[in-house]
């Protein structure tokens, strides 16, 4: 089994990947991780060596076959313990993820089957992000941001980031949640805020926290 900082790494560099389609700078994953350039270049020679990884100078990280699927099964840990969290235990969603990044290395598979039975075998986490199936295939995510559109719109949100606590909490009081239907309305002038409707509430998005809301146009059953 892989170290706990081994499969921080990993996971790392696959939700970068994610999130940029490219091959992920060592800044980029020194910033994720929370350590210095030195550090991360260390121990990409560690996953080099294990065949997790592969790192190009001057151009990035990506991980082999073998360090994919490292990833997706930590991914798969973590969601479901924060769906475990939340639904079982009474968290609220914007603590979930710093419990869940202490608990995901140390859970055994039989217990990761347990409480995915016990919870009805959900498909994404609280904040909407996609479950890694147990066979390891992972649903697309949605990158389209509020922040990127321009003319009303019936949507639906997807997922949001967990990056910030403090923006979770502000979502929550908003009533901006996965699953949510609004309509956008339009962005005030001059870079401001962003208008949606839910039912008949008015509600103004900040431009920074738009470009933390995923959405898809809504289907033609919803509202």
């Amino acid at each position: 089994m892989p170290s706990p900082s081994i499969e921080d790494y990993v996971k790392a560099i696959y939700k970068a990947r994610l999130e940029s389609s490219s091959d992920v700078s060592t800044q980029d994953l020194a910033d994720r991780v929370g350590v210095s350039a030195p550090a991360v270049s260390r121990m990409l020679k560690r996953l080099a060596a294990l065949k997790l990884a592969e790192h190009t100078p001057y151009a990035g990280v990506r991980l082999t076959e073998a360090g994919e699927k490292v990833a997706i099964e930590i991914v798969r840990h973590h969601r479901l313990l924060e769906r475990y969290l939340v639904e079982a235990l009474g968290y609220s969603w914007d603590t979930v993820h710093d419990e869940a990044e202490k608990l995901e290395h140390h859970i055994s598979e039989e217990f990761e089957a347990r409480i995915d039975a016990l919870l009805g075998y959900p498909t994404t986490c609280p904040h909407g992000d996609p479950i890694p199936s147990r066979d390891g295939s992972v649903a697309l995510i949605s990158d389209h941001a509020l922040s990127q559109h321009s003319v009303p719109e019936h949507l639906t949100i997807q997922r949001v980031s967990d990056r910030d606590a403090g923006l979770l909490r502000h979502l929550k009081s908003l009533g901006l949640l996965p699953g949510t239907a609004i309509r956008f309305l339009e962005q005030e002038p001059f870079g401001g805020a962003y208008i949606v409707q839910i039912g008949d509430r008015l509600i103004r998005i900040a431009p920074m926290a738009a470009q933390h809301i995923f959405v898809s146009a809504a289907t033609k059953s919803e509202p």
